[in-house]
């Protein structure tokens, strides 16, 4: 099992909780199609410990808490037994998938994967992407991640963040032209 990120879910305040479940719906898609079995089964985690918390906290907002769940676990041992099982179904059924390797998804490999993540960058509108598509693009091209942090930190600096975006710098798209 994973270690959930972040602080308890009790330990959060009321606009916290909320904001940080929104979230995690909102990237929960993402997760699912791109996201490695590790990152799914760490935010499977943590959306359930934050829903858990939610329900909580709020039992007449949600239908788990009305009433109109089909069953409802009495106690919170049982209700941590049933989000654990999920959790177990779900990486079962990762486990029992065949991986797609980067030749099979997009052809084969770049001769400079650094460039390609560059370029693939500097084709978007305004040179940026989502950082979570950033980092998806550079694990399908097999960039680890200590590499893909030094174009962030080394000088010149070849990408910024804004954000929850991925900008190209003027050095990022000298880097892409040069031989």
């Amino acid at each position: 099992m994973t270690t959930p990120i972040g602080r308890p879910a009790r330990e959060l305040s009321d606009e916290e909780l909320e904001h940080q479940g929104k979230q995690a719906h909102e990237t929960r898609n993402w997760v699912f199609l791109h996201g490695t079995a590790a990152q799914f089964a760490t935010h499977t985690a943590r959306m359930l410990e934050l829903e858990q918390e939610y329900v909580r906290r709020y039992p007449k907002r949600t239908w788990q808490g009305s009433g109109g769940a089909p069953t409802a676990p009495g106690d919170e041992v049982e209700q941590i037994k049933a989000a654990i099982a999920g959790i177990v179904a779900q990486l079962q059924s990762l486990l029992q998938m065949t991986p797609v390797t980067a030749d099979e998804h997009s052809g084969a490999a770049p001769d400079d994967p650094i460039k390609a993540l560059l370029q693939a960058i500097a084709d978007k509108p305004d040179g940026r992407m989502n950082k979570l598509a950033v980092h998806q693009l550079a694990r399908e091209l097999g960039i680890p991640r200590e590499n893909l942090a030094k174009l962030y930190k080394e000088v010149p600096h070849l990408l910024e963040t804004e954000k929850s975006d991925r900008v190209i710098t003027d050095a990022g798209r000298a880097a892409i032209s040069a031989g």
